[in-house]
């Protein structure tokens, strides 16, 4: 079926140059458009060797002038997901009015960064022409929290949407693309500007569990107390306050959501980032976290099961349906964790699925990852177990 903005597809092989260019050009043939903006790809591991010719082959029969992606265990297109990543997903966009630019930027230029040269300044390009920025980056030789810390002082405001490219574990090796260039370390980030919007749906995969409360008293990522109550008490009143179906389901699942923003008068998921429980002592009542939180943050307990993780996307997409009211899709991307798919939902294609379902999304494409990017509260964060997906539409109003 042809589409005017955004297609996508599934190459399975076996491996043969001639078979993925015919395959390439049919791809491009069902994008009814003159010219494409932009190719996202996504490669398995088993392509690894293979890939800088993979990028050359799609570039010229898909005639792709800006391609862009990593190596992903599991790949996602359309609504299908592959989470034993067999052969490569290819999505092609045309968005007229686009300024899209990609750039590949190392662990030299975070400790650059880090001494004092803003990311603005190394790259030429100031946050103004910038709505958002998809990003791809490989988790073994870049320190990516570092990184994320420095982009959202360089592009404050802008929505950070991708994850941490995924190979074969027994290597600790992964793969970012450019262009016709194969990279095994840093990352790849494409800047979007110019006439389109991008939407962001996070799905943490959790449901929030009791009341919200406020932090009173907290040191690095312990929380020592909670409504001047010790933080252990609270926590064990959350979860006897449920009923006995819901404790079944929270044993053993509990995280915490901190709120991003304590001056709001109501909360809801969008506005909690998700973060581990460490640990709970009855004795001194603190709860560690895998955060550090401050006194005043507002906090939640949450739920995380597989049931927890498709209401919560379902949630979220049904807000960014209402953001996105009246706009036409342009095209998606959705990076999910590895500890999703069919491990957690005991059912193949659960995120893919319910996305198309709900929202319809043109040349949707993507893959599992070691982690993911994302907004919460206007600010970007690395993410696990969480769904992030960025929403290209023709509006032109940014994030």
């Amino acid at each position: 079926m042809e589409q005017r903005h955004a297609v996508s597809g599934h190459w399975a092989g076996p491996w043969d140059d001639g078979a993925l260019g015919a395959w390439a050009a049919e791809l491009r043939g069902r994008l009814a458009a003159p010219r494409v903006t932009l190719g996202l790809v996504f490669i398995a591991p088993a392509l690894a060797e293979k890939a800088e010719a993979i990028l050359e082959i799609l570039r010229f029969h898909g005639r792709i002038p800006l391609l862009a992606g990593c190596s992903g265990a599991g790949l996602i297109a359309g609504d299908r997901e592959w989470e034993e990543g067999v052969g490569l997903v290819l999505g092609l966009y045309h968005w007229p009015g686009a300024e899209v630019r990609a750039y590949h930027f190392g662990q030299s230029q975070v400790e650059s960064a880090e001494e004092g040269a803003a990311w603005s300044e190394q790259l030429g390009i100031g946050p103004e022409s910038i709505r958002g920025w998809l990003v791809f980056l490989d988790p073994y030789h870049l320190d990516s929290e570092t990184w994320l810390e420095q982009w959202n002082e360089s592009f404050p405001g802008r929505a950070v949407v991708g994850g941490l490219a995924s190979g074969d574990p027994r290597q600790a090796r992964t793969q970012v693309y450019l262009d016709g260039e194969v990279r095994e370390e840093g990352g790849i980030a494409v800047g979007l500007g110019g006439g389109i919007g991008l939407e962001c749906a996070i799905s943490q995969g959790c449901t929030p569990i009791g009341e919200t409360w406020t932090i009173t008293k907290a040191e690095r990522n312990l929380i020592h107390q909670i409504a001047n109550r010790r933080a252990y008490e609270v926590l064990v009143e959350t979860f006897n306050g449920l009923s006995p179906e819901d404790r079944e389901k929270t044993r053993g699942q509990v995280f915490l959501g901190l709120a991003m923003d304590e001056y709001q008068e109501e909360f809801s998921r969008g506005d909690f980032l998700i973060r581990n429980v460490l640990g709970a002592d009855p004795k001194s009542g603190v709860v560690a976290v895998g955060a550090w939180p401050r006194q005043g943050q507002t906090l939640q307990f949450q739920r995380r099961d597989a049931e927890a993780a498709t209401e919560d996307l379902e949630a979220v997409l049904a807000r960014a349906g209402e953001r996105l009211e009246g706009a036409e899709l342009w095209g998606g991307c959705l990076c999910s964790c590895s500890g999703r798919g069919s491990g957690l939902f005991r059912k193949p294609n659960h995120d893919a699925l319910l996305i198309q379902t709900r929202l319809g999304v043109p040349g949707l494409v993507g893959f599992f990852g070691n982690g993911e990017v994302g907004p919460v509260g206007g600010r970007n964060y690395l993410h696990g177990y969480t769904a992030s997906l960025a929403l290209i539409d023709g509006r032109g109003t940014g994030a």
